[in-house]
């Protein structure tokens, strides 16, 4: 993966992780991390895990912001993450 990031030399590297993996999820970010050093990260599955606390561990462990999160199967499901609305989920 080093390899390919040095020659590719993106703009951005994002983490896609899925929401629902729990402390699976938090390891493989922790992880990527180490190797690749990423910018941000996509959560999947956003809309199916009622209290975000993926989203937020890995937040949270890794130090670098969630970026898009997927609520649904389609291409206008991806969405820029937007905190209050993880709040208005979390307390619906």
């Amino acid at each position: 993966m080093n390899k390919v990031r040095r020659i590719a030399n993106p703009h951005l590297t994002l983490f896609v992780g899925d929401a629902l993996a729990g402390n699976d999820a938090v390891d493989q970010a922790k992880m990527f991390q180490e190797i690749m050093k990423f910018d941000g990260a996509v959560l999947t599955k956003m809309d199916t895990d009622a209290k975000g606390g993926a989203g937020l561990s890995i937040a949270f462990a890794t130090g670098r912001p969630i970026v898009f999160v997927g609520t649904g199967q389609g291409y206008d499901d991806l969405l820029q993450f937007e905190p209050n609305w993880l709040l208005d989920q979390l307390f619906e």
